[in-house]
């Protein structure tokens, strides 16, 4: 029986990388492959609930530390590398396990996701408009053209609403038309889903923020503002980071008790939203086979998934 890569999904805060280093002690070969947008910066650590080496039972792990904070990610480098690296693991006659709660990042990696060109007169304009009135403001376009593109996206994530208008204007037709529609997997690849409670899933939230912050999120942050994290496209968005680079401001210096009492605050409720948008996603994908993350089988559910797939193929 050859093995077959896993996409492990699902919200923040579920524990899909206990559950990746739980299934390599019961499949043969697990490697991990990244699949969160945020985990692939080198220092932003903490705040990523990042595994760190001596934590990951001797499991190789795959696209983790690959970017600097003034680099931007984007799907389609992440697509050919996170490929190049399934396909690696695969070669080995290992099982690859992807993870993480990035959609359009496990989409790359498991569907044929192509991405329109670029038209640079096209772009240039949509970015002067993007700095003249905001990314509140074209989100509201976008909204007007394109709606369901538009409830995919943050009204803040300016970069992101600028590529949906791009596409709408280039192709003429709506964002999602540039998607694909879900068939088989590549490399027939098993999609498992694991969520909580909604209660439980925030006291979990809250527990790890508090954590993190206790493990010195706040000196994490300062060190990547030191190497440029506010002017990183992508990096300086990530929830915990944006919030705290706010209340350190240019002078680095600690946040006064009722600043870092409201920063925390709003990074419990950024990350709440994230569990939402992250659920929504997942949860249109009818190939994803969900389990109850509380479940003390979970490990060996999955595995009996896994085997139960690759049998009937």
């Amino acid at each position: 029986m050859s093995a077959r890569p896993i996409a492990l999904v699902g919200p923040t805060a579920t524990g899909k990388s206990d559950l990746a280093l739980d299934l390599a002690e019961r499949l043969d070969g697990v490697e991990v492959v990244n699949a969160d947008a945020m985990q692939l910066y080198r220092g932003m650590d903490l705040g990523t609930a990042k595994v760190p080496p001596h934590a990951r039972r001797g499991v190789p792990h795959h696209l983790f530390d690959v970017l600097e904070v003034t680099e931007t990610a984007t799907v389609a480098a992440y697509q050919r590398d996170a490929r190049a690296a399934v396909d690696d693991v695969l070669a080995r006659g290992g099982t690859p396990v992807a993870v993480g709660g990035s959609g359009l990042y496990v989409q790359a990696l498991v569907d044929d996701l192509r991405f329109p060109g670029t038209d640079p007169t096209v772009r240039a304009r949509l970015d002067v408009d993007l700095a003249a009135h905001g990314p509140a403001a074209l989100h509201a376009r976008l909204a007007r053209i394109d709606p369901d593109a538009a409830a995919g996206i943050l009204p803040s994530n300016g970069r992101r609403v600028v590529r949906a208008l791009e596409v709408v204007e280039i192709t003429g037709e709506p964002f999602a038309s540039s998607l694909p529609r879900p068939g088989e997997p590549r490399r027939g690849t098993v999609l498992v889903g694991i969520d909580r409670d909604t209660a439980e899933i925030d006291a979990r939230i809250e527990a790890r923020v508090d954590g993190m912050l206790a493990a010195g999120l706040v000196e994490e942050v300062r060190e990547l503002a030191a190497r440029g994290l506010a002017h990183g496209e992508t990096a300086s968005r990530a929830v915990g980071y944006r919030e705290l680079l706010e209340v350190l401001g240019d002078s680095g210096t600690d946040p006064d008790p009722d600043a870092l009492a409201e920063a925390r605050r709003r990074i419990v409720v950024a990350t709440r939203r994230l569990v939402r948008r992250q659920r929504s996603w997942f949860r249109r994908d009818a190939r994803v086979t969900w389990f109850d993350a509380s479940s003390p089988t979970l490990a060996d559910d999955v595995v009996t998934l896994t085997r139960d797939t690759a049998d009937a193929s």
